[in-house]
């Protein structure tokens, strides 16, 4: 019952991770379209987020004696990483290949529990991120403007395995007498994360007066600054704080199986809220991601077993944003 309970805790987490990450886009599309580059709602959003949580990383300030390898990790994987390597893949590719592939992050993650962790691996799992990786094909319509770029596809490919590693460093001692608080591993890693984007994103070339004026949201009027709260409060914050705290509650391969619900929670906010129509495909494929989280998450109901000694060492339609990565549309678009 108390697991049964815990599992159903952790999958709504899980949910409520993708939406909030999946919500990014249409907060941010409309800043970039109001004047901003996109890696400066990025760098905003990242810098934001850790200002906020200033506050819980001084409190959990041990961690940075007890595991600092855990924090660097994660700043410069699940939070610089991954967004880092989509803007350069997006900049030589399509944006819905890139995020196909970027998504193919669950897949390689149920490689890395098999073959790197040596944990078992259940057929469901395996098959329902095989069907989530179909779906997401079709979400993200990733044959529109083809073409095949080996630089773009690596650097993509690079975002992947940064998901990857927002999923295994999330679940870094989680079975441990004395695991690090999640929340100040999140606190420490958007630390690092603002650090790194900082020399990325050169924020001293802003135009810092867009933020404060107003964006235009489907043709009507919203504060820039509102936007940008959604953006740091609800799909940085929030979103990673549930993510995190689902994986501690669920498996790695099951919550990166449920992630990939993040396009098309994106897609369906860019239909509802900026007008953005979605084809019989895309809405086909949403109906098949669904279909591949349920399958691999409701017949994976052993016990997560320990991570044993590999926890002590473990170091965002095409027109939306990717959750962990970047703001897309406006990019020529659209978690970690």
């Amino acid at each position: 019952m108390h697991v049964s309970s815990g599992r159903s805790a952790g999958l709504g987490l899980a949910l409520a991770s993708a939406f909030a990450f999946g919500g990014s886009g249409v907060a941010a599309k409309p800043l970039i379209e109001a004047g901003l580059d996109p890696l400066h709602v990025v760098w905003l959003r990242v810098a934001g987020a850790a200002l906020v949580m200033l506050p819980v990383a001084w409190r959990h300030r041990d961690l940075v004696r007890r595991r600092p390898a855990l924090l660097a990790g994660f700043g410069l994987l699940a939070v610089a990483g991954v967004q880092a390597c989509y803007f350069a893949a997006i900049s030589r590719i399509p944006v819905g290949v890139a995020l196909l592939i970027e998504y193919l992050g669950p897949a390689l993650l149920l490689g890395w529990v098999r073959f790197v962790q040596r944990r078992p691996v259940t057929r469901a799992a395996a098959f329902g991120v095989a069907l989530a990786v179909v779906g997401l094909a079709c979400v993200v319509e990733a044959w529109a403007g083809l073409r095949f770029d080996l630089l773009g596809m690596l650097l993509a490919l690079g975002a992947a395995c940064c998901q990857v590693g927002y999923f295994v460093l999330a679940d870094q001692g989680g079975d441990a007498e004395d695991p690090p608080a999640p929340l100040g591993v999140i606190a420490y890693g958007l630390l690092v994360g603002a650090a790194v984007l900082t020399l990325v994103a050169r924020p001293w070339d802003m135009d810092w007066a867009v933020l404060a004026g107003g964006a235009s949201m489907d043709g009507s009027p919203v504060p820039a600054a509102l936007l940008l709260g959604w953006v740091v409060l609800v799909a940085t914050v929030l979103a990673y704080t549930t993510g995190v705290l689902a994986v501690r509650r669920l498996s790695p391969q099951v919550a990166g199986v449920v992630a990939c619900l993040e396009a098309v929670v994106a897609t369906a906010f860019a239909w509802v809220l900026l007008g953005e129509h979605l084809s019989l495909p895309q809405v086909l494929g949403g109906a098949v991601v669904l279909l591949g989280a349920f399958i691999a998450q409701s017949q994976s109901q052993a016990p997560r077993p320990p991570s044993g000694p590999v926890a002590a060492g473990g170091p965002e339609g095409a027109s939306v944003a990717d959750g962990r990565g970047a703001p897309a549309a406006a990019a020529g678009s659209g978690p970690a």
